[in-house]
C-alpha cells in the first residue's frame, strides 16, 4: 500500500477510491460486520499481526495528500452462490430470508427493510469512527441480470403491494433503490456535513441516451436511476463509468460525458470515469486515456473537474508506459481536490509567523485544527502557479528564488488568505 500511495502521490493525484465492503465484509475493524476475506483467507478473521486497512490507508494518505472515499457495495453478499465460509454476523446468514442465490453470486434483496437498514448502518458508522473525506458507491444496485432467471423478490414486492403500494414491481425496485441514495446523502450530510458523497454508475442511464447510443439500461436492468440522483443534487459528485473509447458511434466517451453534463440541473461536480486498464485487457492506446482526460478539461466549464481511473495498479505497474504520459504530460503539477461551494465550509486561518530563508520560506504549526494542507504558489509572470502541497505537519519548503503566496488548506480545499513572502527577503506581505 505505501508503494501504491507513493506512487500515486508522484503523479499528482489528489484522492482514492478504497474498496472496504465488497460483499457484507469489511476491510475494517467493525462490530457490526465480519472482518473481510480477502485479508486472512478466513472471513471473520482479524489480520495478525493486527492491522486495520481503513485507519492505515486514511493516515498514509494524508500524510501525502490525498483524500479517501471509501468505497461500499451495498447488495452483494457472496462472490460465490456458496454460503460455506460465512461469518455467523454476516448479512445473509443474520438475514437468510433476503439472501438469494442469484448467478454466481449471493444478492440480499434491496426492497428488505432490514437489508437498506444494514447498508445504511454500516456505512454511517465508517463515517461516524474513520475520518474519511468521502463515501462511494459504484454500480452494483439491482444485480447485473442473468438471462433467462428473474432476480426472486417476488414475496417483498407482493409484501409491499398487500400494504397498499400501488408501484409496478419495476418502478418499486428503482424506488428501494432511490430511497437508499436519498437517506445516505441527508444522513452523511447530518452527521459530518464536509464528507463527500459519490457514486460511480454504468455509464448508459438508458439505451439510446443519448441519441444514438446502443447498450445496457441500468435504468432497466439495474433499477438505477442515476439521472434522478444527479438531477436532484443527492450526491456531490457523479462518476459514471465511461469505458468507452471516444470514436465508436454506439457507446462514444464524449457523447456520453456530454449527455451527462446537461442533467446537472443542481451544479454539482462531475468526474468522469476512465477505464484505464484498456491498454492492457482492451488493446487501447495510452493515447486514448490522454485524449479522455483532454476532453473533459475541454469542459470543465460546464462542472466536468476531474477523472477517476479503474484502476490504480494500471499506474502503479506503469503499463503500457501510462504513468510515464501522466508524469510528463497530464498531471504534470500538484492539484488541490475541487472545492464544492454548496458544502459549508469556514475558512481556515493563514500560516502564521512565515519568515525567509535562504531558499527556505517556513511557517508556524497549525493549532486551529482546521488545517489538512498548505499549499505554495510560485509567482511566474503575472501567473500564481501551484508547486507544492504539503501535509499539514510540514511547516517548510525549499525551492526556487522567487515571490511565493502560501495558504491553509481544509478538508474541502477552501483556502486561507495567502501570505506573500519573497525568498531573500525577510518582509512577508499579508494579502
Amino acid at each position: 500500500m505505501i508503494v501504491l500511495l507513493d506512487k500515486l502521490q508522484d503523479l499528482n493525484f489528489n484522492a482514492v477510491v478504497f474498496q472496504v465492503r465488497c460483499a457484507g465484509d469489511a476491510m475494517y475493524h467493525s462490530q457490526i460486520e465480519p472482518w473481510s476475506r480477502y485479508l486472512t483467507g478466513v472471513q471473520g478473521k482479524a489480520p495478525s499481526p493486527y492491522y486495520d486497512p481503513l485507519d492505515f490507508v486514511v493516515n498514509e494518505a494524508h500524510k501525502r495528500n490525498m483524500e479517501v472515499h471509501a468505497w461500499f457495495n451495498p447488495y452483494r453478499a457472496n462472490t460465490s452462490p456458496s454460503r460455506s465460509g460465512l461469518a455467523k454476523n454476516h448479512m445473509a446468514i443474520e438475514y437468510p430470508q433476503y439472501a438469494y442465490t442469484y448467478g454466481s453470486d449471493i444478492y440480499m434483496d434491496p426492497g428488505a427493510k432490514p437489508v437498506q437498514d444494514r447498508a445504511h448502518d454500516v456505512i454511517m458508522d465508517v463515517v461516524k469512527r474513520y475520518n474519511v473525506d468521502g463515501v462511494h458507491m459504484d454500480d452494483y444496485f439491482y444485480p447485473y441480470p442473468v438471462s433467462g432467471v428473474s432476480f426472486p423478490d417476488s414475496h417483498t414486492y407482493n409484501a409491499y403491494r398487500s400494504a397498499g403500494g400501488r408501484l409496478s414491481h419495476d418502478n418499486w425496485r428503482r424506488e428501494n433503490v432511490n430511497n437508499l441514495i436519498q437517506r445516505l446523502y441527508s444522513s452523511i450530510k447530518t452527521l459530518k456535513n464536509d464528507v463527500k458523497f459519490g457514486l460511480s454508475p454504468f455509464g448508459i442511464w438508458k439505451s439510446g441516451y443519448p441519441s444514438g447510443i446502443v447498450g445496457f439500461s441500468s435504468y432497466d436492468s439495474q433499477y438505477a436511476d442515476s439521472r434522478k440522483w444527479f438531477m436532484e443534487g443527492w450526491v456531490d459528485y457523479m462518476n459514471p463509468q465511461l469505458y468507452w473509447r471516444i470514436d465508436p458511434p454506439k457507446q462514444s466517451y464524449t457523447h456520453l460525458m456530454d449527455w451527462w453534463l446537461q442533467q446537472n440541473t443542481k451544479h454539482r461536480h462531475f468526474y468522469a470515469g476512465c477505464y484505464a486498464g484498456r491498454v492492457v485487457n482492451g488493446g487501447w492506446p495510452v493515447s486514448e486515456i490522454r485524449r479522455q482526460v483532454e476532453e473533459s478539461r475541454d469542459r470543465n466549464n460546464q462542472l466536468s473537474l476531474g477523472n477517476v481511473f479503474f484502476s490504480a495498479k494500471y499506474f502503479r505497474d506503469n503499463s503500457k508506459g501510462l504513468a510515464d504520459m501522466f508524469k510528463s504530460d497530464l498531471y504534470t503539477v500538484p492539484a488541490l481536490a475541487p472545492e464544492m461551494s454548496w458544502l459549508n465550509s469556514t475558512v481556515p486561518p493563514p500560516p502564521s509567523n512565515v519568515q525567509a530563508s535562504g531558499n527556505t520560506v517556513s511557517w508556524s504549526p497549525d493549532s486551529s485544527g482546521a488545517v489538512r494542507s498548505w499549499a505554495v504558489y510560485l509567482q511566474q509572470a503575472d501567473n500564481w502557479n501551484l508547486v507544492k502541497v504539503l501535509n499539514k505537519d510540514t511547516t517548510g519548503y525549499t525551492g526556487l528564488r522567487g515571490q511565493y503566496a502560501i495558504t491553509a488548506v481544509n478538508r474541502l480545499s477552501t483556502e486561507s488568505d495567502a501570505v506573500i513572502i519573497n525568498v531573500n527577503s525577510d518582509q512577508p506581505v499579508i494579502g
